[in-house]
């Protein structure tokens, strides 16, 4: 079995591969050959806190994999990662597990791919203004997603703690990031100003107002991924023309916003546009004019942590990256 770490990772595989491989797995999921099950969802409310058991299957390619990845919110301040995580990789055919990879990154690269994806998809061909909601674990990817599908000439930073907003824009510099950034202390702000919009908190309530959307304007929302979780709230869900979800079935039991907007009888699930990879292979279509407001809801599955998987085993073989050991 080959181990590979973050850091073997970060060597070898980054944002452009994770964008090439979500897109072939979304194409290959349209075909039918993708086993995903729902996830397994364990929260420990004492810690505001959950675990996360996902597996999933590419019949074609005969592979599979397993992620198992923990977030616990409050590990900042133990000196700890708040997102901890780890995928088996196995071989379909003749069941030997493969390779086992650290999950962490590649679960951020590989929201942050979905994100580039929809972005593409749902966003002006001229949008130049993202700002940022929430710029903690899940943030910077989310930044390089939509910065590998469009020309960003301004980055819009809002955090409730503007210190922490001010590090990750200095975190994005000495990443090589040359698109300046400002910190807002208004998020209303931020909205009014933006053509695109990533929030990734882990909110209950409503991060901004959907009243203050701009027509055109795009919205990527990842941070809430259980049913009690809203930071997108419901005028932004009524307003949309388009929402599109990454994987319905999960959306319909997790995404807290639609799933609040479907109880209060103006919006229903049946309002869906459709799924990412309907929209890759063009069964759905895109954006459609420049005044409209197109909403993309990720709370994830396993068979994208799969897509980048395998890319990274296949990277690190070929380039001696890892460490191979007997279990």
């Amino acid at each position: 079995m080959l181990v590979i770490s973050e850091k073997d990772i970060q060597q070898c595989y980054g944002m452009k591969e994770a964008i090439e491989d979500t897109k072939e797995v979304l194409k290959a999921n349209s075909t039918g050959e993708i086993n995903n099950p729902h996830r397994t969802v364990l929260e420990f409310p004492q810690y505001e806190a959950s675990a996360l058991y996902m597996p999933s299957a590419d019949l074609s390619e005969e592979v599979s994999a397993v992620k198992v990845v923990t977030i616990f919110p409050r590990n900042p301040s133990r000196g700890k990662a708040t997102t901890q995580g780890v995928i088996l990789l196995s071989d379909a055919e003749n069941g030997e597990h493969i390779a086992m990879m650290n999950a962490s990154y590649l679960t951020r690269l590989r929201t942050g791919a979905l994100s580039g994806i929809a972005t593409d998809l749902l966003a002006r061909k001229g949008a130049r203004v993202l700002a940022v909601i929430g710029t903690g674990a899940m943030a910077f990817e989310q930044v390089l997603g939509v910065l590998a599908v469009r020309d960003i000439e301004r980055i819009l930073l809002f955090n409730r703690t503007p210190e922490k907003a001010e590090a990750f824009g200095e975190k994005l510099n000495s990443f090589g990031v040359k698109t300046p950034f400002k910190v807002v202390g208004d998020v209303s702000e931020a909205v009014r100003e933006a053509h695109i919009i990533c929030c990734a908190t882990r909110s209950n309530e409503p991060v901004f107002n959907g009243e203050d959307l701009q027509p055109g304007t795009h919205i990527n929302g990842v941070g809430s991924y259980l049913p009690h979780m809203r930071e997108v709230d419901h005028a932004t869900v009524l307003r949309a023309s388009k929402i599109v979800a990454d994987d319905l079935a999960g959306v319909k039991e997790e995404a807290g916003e639609l799933i609040y907007a479907d109880e209060q009888n103006d919006w229903s699930f049946e309002e869906v546009h459709g799924e990412l990879h309907e929209l890759t292979t063009g069964v759905k279509a895109g954006r459609e004019d420049d005044e409209e407001i197109t909403f993309f809801k990720s709370v994830g599955a396993a068979y994208f942590d799969l897509a980048v998987a395998k890319g990274v085993y296949a990277k690190a073989e070929k380039n001696g990256i890892g460490t191979s050991i007997d279990v």
